[in-house]
Formats: C-alpha cells, structure tokens, sequence
C-alpha cells in the first residue's frame, strides 16, 4: 500500500513538472496573447452596444420629461379654465 502512495506522489510531480513546463512553453504564451487579444476585442465591442444603449436611453428620459411637462402645462391651462367658468 505504501509503494502504491509513493508511486502516486511521484506520477504526481512528474505530471506538474511536465504541466508546468508545458504552460510556460512559447507555443502557450502564444495562445494565451491570442485568446487575450479576442477577449479585449469582445470588451471594446461590449462597451461600444453600452455607449449606444446609453445615449438612446438618455434621449429616452429627455422625451418623457418633455411630455410629462407638456401634459402637467395642458392640466394647468384646463384648471385655470375651469376655474375662471364657475366664477
């Protein structure tokens, strides 16, 4: 049994030797600038659709606020009529 554990503990470091060589090799810091690079494409076209879903939302609220003030400006002038008819 204790052959067995010994014989595990060094597959095990032969395997994270050989890994970590393997993830420090060129050919792996190749792939990994590539992967970044995609991943710094995606976050400027992310960041793009968030500046335009912004500015819409902007005009979205100036447009409301616009027609809250024109209805509260047409509410005020049937008041003021309406009261000046009962007089």
């Amino acid at each position: 049994m204790e052959r067995k554990h010994i014989l595990l503990f060094l597959g095990g470091m032969l395997f994270g030797s050989a890994g970590i060589k393997l993830l420090s090799s060129k050919d792996a810091k190749k792939a990994y600038t590539h992967v970044t690079a995609a991943a710094l494409r995606c976050k400027d076209s992310v960041m793009e659709t968030v500046d335009t879903v912004q500015e819409n939302c902007s005009d979205i609220l100036a447009d409301a606020r616009s027609i809250n003030e024109q209805r509260a400006a047409a509410d005020e002038k049937e008041f003021i009529e309406d009261s000046s008819d009962q007089e």
